[in-house]
């Protein structure tokens, strides 16, 4: 799974074993928020003034997928 601006937080958390360490890395702490589970990576960047398009670049590198 490849992150994009269209990629959920939910999404994240569920597949990325190191999710909330790396989004925490971000300023990112609201992962039992309801709306959070919806909002787009794109939607939660904008939200805390982050560039979006740098942030997406290191989840794609920092993330490590859950081996099922």
């Amino acid at each position: 799974m490849k992150i994009n601006k269209e990629t959920t937080i939910g999404e994240i958390l569920k597949n990325f074993e190191n999710a909330k360490e790396v989004l925490t890395s971000f300023g990112m702490h609201c992962f039992s928020c309801p709306m959070s589970q919806m909002e787009t990576i794109e939607e939660a960047g904008m939200v805390h003034g982050l560039d979006v398009d740098e942030m997406i670049k290191e989840l794609n590198e920092k993330l490590v997928k859950i081996k099922k």
